[in-house]
């Protein structure tokens, strides 16, 4: 089983590391979202499987068992922002890395316009100026839930905080119908 202390690998590598399609492919993800390094894609794909093993295990199973597990798993997905509440097995089984990506908290700042680029929202969250919940998050891969998405901010303490810092000047400010700007 092993020394709970001792630190696991939380990803696998790929099984033929130098299929060059399976490189450029790699190479590309980690382009568009910023990622530091290529083991950052290993864990999203590896939770990935995980969820698609999960799944293909559950369609195998008695229908009693089934809806339970189906329940559960459906669930867990749907508060992870990963499927749609009235979602079904097969659709588990279309989810691909990019959807695992698109839920961390460094492309979701940079979805919402806290940030002019990956890179920057990267530099945001790691000195601390984001927080969710009141609580400073500093680790960019952190899976944002559909609960998370509305408490996503600026920290108190963060300069970026107050109203007259550039970066907010910059953010874009929409019209409400009662003519009032709201960011």
């Amino acid at each position: 089983m092993g020394d709970p202390k001792k630190k696991h690998k939380l990803f696998t590598t790929p099984k033929r590391p130098y299929d060059i399609t399976n490189l450029e492919e790699e190479l590309k993800l980690v382009g568009i979202y910023g990622l530091r390094n290529k083991r950052e894609l290993w864990r999203k794909r590896t939770e990935l499987s995980t969820y698609r093993r999960r799944a293909r295990e559950t369609l195998s199973m008695d229908p009693v068992e089934r809806a339970e597990e189906q329940h559960i798993l459906l669930g867990k997905l749907h508060r992870l922002g990963l499927v749609s509440e009235n979602a079904t097995l097969e659709d588990v089984l279309t989810l691909n890395v990019q959807n695992f990506l698109d839920r961390r908290l460094q492309t979701m700042v940079h979805r919402k316009g806290m940030a002019k680029s990956l890179f920057q929202s990267r530099q945001l969250i790691t000195h601390g100026h984001v927080v969710i919940d009141g609580k400073k998050v500093k680790a960019p891969g952190y899976n944002v839930s559909r609960a998370d998405e509305a408490s996503l901010d600026y920290s108190d303490s963060s300069p970026i905080y107050s109203k007259t810092h550039p970066l907010r000047q910059e953010m874009v400010v929409e019209e409400v119908p009662g003519g009032e700007p709201v960011e």
